[in-house]
């Protein structure tokens, strides 16, 4: 291995080792001492409740791990949204789990939570998944009511998609596991089959204080809405349970008894690994975003055999399009080429620089792969579209508009990986958060922005100089320095990929030796739903 090999891996590996350092302060959620008075309760904590539900040994992808990451820091911060949830196995069948972190403000409702819930909701809709909450919240997060409750995209689209996922067959099952109050009392009674467990689960539209205040009468909560209450008087419940464990045994014994699902039919034989050994990833990819490097040589190790088919290979050269197999399913790649090419016109062209043969190639690829039911995976490090006098003439905007049309109209379930740049229309094209792919994943390497930190920050500070200028100041050079290097830092913040995650622009941070697994679970999820569009690109200009 050369020098830059081993500086690369070093860079990406302490990386790696942040991301994990991080994760492990997020699963304390809202820390040890909440923690604590969780077990005195008899209760489980989210995480725990998941491991005793999932498999033994079973894959688990968490989305959202760090969604709210450094937001609400005036309330005291979010955790994870207060709210874990994951693409797990449950008596070997795939299916969402939706755990309400207790130890997170009572498991209540920040904007962000709302969000992250809807984003569970909407993979099980796109992919016919089964869906199981854990239910243990004090409902919304009142400080903040006016950001949660009454939006479109706010608390009350839960309630619309439990009944649109009931029309859909969507199995969905609800455990109530500690509180379940207000307008999240709908919930489980929104889903198919509904447990509760005795002494710590509740359910009320409102509880005794309120009740008390609004009717002047006096009850406890377990006589209100308790276990014995909705099981053998409301009919509310449909299992009584005797504690946590007991409550999730029975919920694999239900999905241990559920049928089989219809197929999409997606293409799967025997899975390989890569004949390159996958840890040179860590190696190939630069420590430093303006270094080039063979694009190719990471795919080669993230395909089964590291066979690729390309497609058009000495046309279009900075996107690179081929068919492949990822964990034995069949695969149509588009990945931007990050190394400086020279066109067959004996034009150089910049790495990671969308061009308008590039995208021609590109669009008329991902036709292909809609005519053959191959789904699509994009492997994002793009600066954006070519700009200039030469470009605009040669219908830079017209070959651009064709990509985006025919990726936004694709039917065949489409999956992001970001490794490193994700600028400006480059994110569109190559298939962001907008265009719905089924999951969207960053490498800890992942920025996502509308250009560059350095390039942003050259474009606000002259807006700024100007401004000063304007107003007769003329800043010296000292100023116009520091100024740059204010606007850069605060830029640079925004670009990274936990200010991402947080927001929820992307689904989750992973180590860059786990984009097979997460590409395999992906297309295995998608396989519940059956494809019912044509594909139709609608209006292309040729």
């Amino acid at each position: 291995m050369n020098l830059e090999f081993n500086k690369n891996e070093d860079k990406i590996k302490l990386m790696i080792s942040e991301m994990e350092r991080k994760l492990q302060e997020v699963y304390l959620g809202g820390g040890k001492k909440k923690i604590d008075k969780q077990h005195a309760d008899g209760k489980l904590t989210a995480r725990e409740r998941i491991d005793f539900l999932i498999d033994k040994d079973s894959r688990f992808l968490e989305i959202g791990a760090f969604a709210g990451d450094e937001m609400y820091q005036e309330h005291g911060g979010c955790p994870s949204a207060g709210v874990v949830v994951g693409i797990g196995y449950v008596s070997k069948k795939q299916c969402i789990i939706v755990a309400n972190d207790a130890t997170v403000k009572a498991g209540a409702w920040f904007p962000i939570t709302g969000k992250k819930n809807l984003r569970a909701q909407e993979i099980a809709m796109e992919n016919k998944l089964p869906i199981i909450y854990l239910v243990d919240s004090a409902g919304v997060y009142l400080p903040m009511q006016d950001e949660i409750f009454a939006d479109k995209e706010h608390f009350g689209r839960i309630f619309r998609n439990n009944a649109q996922m009931s029309s859909m067959g969507i199995l969905q099952i609800a455990a109530v596991m500690g509180s379940c109050v207000a307008g999240g009392a709908y919930l489980p009674i929104m889903s198919d089959e509904a447990l509760i467990v005795d002494k710590t689960g509740t359910i009320f539209l409102a509880g005794s204080y309120l009740v008390k205040a609004a009717i002047g009468e006096s009850i406890d909560n377990e006589t209100l809405g308790g276990a014995t209450t909705h099981c053998e008087i409301s009919g509310v419940t449909d299992y009584k349970c005797k504690d946590d464990q007991d409550c999730l045994t029975r919920i694999k014994n239900i999905m241990s008894k559920v049928g089989d699902y219809d197929k999409a039919g997606f293409n799967r034989e025997a899975s390989f690994p890569p004949k390159e050994k996958e840890q040179d990833i860590l190696g190939i990819f630069p420590d430093s975003r303006e270094k080039q490097y063979e694009t190719r040589e990471i795919i080669k190790r993230l395909v089964d055999n590291s066979e690729f088919e390309e497609y058009k290979e000495d046309y279009g050269q900075t996107i690179i399009c081929g068919l492949a197999r990822i964990e034995g399913w069949a695969v149509g790649i588009i990945a931007n080429q990050r190394k400086m090419v020279k066109s067959k016109k004996g034009e150089m062209q910049f790495g990671g620089v969308i061009y308008s043969d590039s995208a021609d190639k590109a669009a008329r690829f991902i036709m292909n792969c809609n005519q053959k039911k191959i789904p699509l995976v994009f492997l994002q490090d793009v600066t954006g579209f070519m700009v200039g006098s030469r470009s605009e003439q040669g219908g830079i905007i017209k070959d651009g508009a064709k990509m985006v049309n025919a990726m936004a109209n694709s039917v065949v379930p489409k999956f992001t990986i970001v490794m490193g740049n994700s600028y400006g229309a480059g994110n569109y094209a190559m298939c962001g958060k907008a265009y719905d792919p089924r999951l969207i994943v960053g490498w800890p390497t992942a920025q996502i922005a509308v250009m560059g930190g350095a390039q942003a920050a050259k474009v606000l500070m002259q807006i700024q100089v100007s401004t000063m200028k304007a107003k007769g100041q003329e800043p010296t050079k000292e100023e116009e320095d520091n100024l740059y290097n204010t606007i850069k830092a605060r830029y640079d913040q925004q670009t990274s990929p936990y200010y991402a995650a947080s927001r929820l622009w992307v689904d989750a941070i992973i180590n860059p030796l786990d984009t097979r697994k997460v590409i395999s679970m992906g297309i295995e999820m998608a396989n519940h739903a059956p494809i019912e569009k044509r594909y139709n690109v609608g209006v292309i200009q040729t």
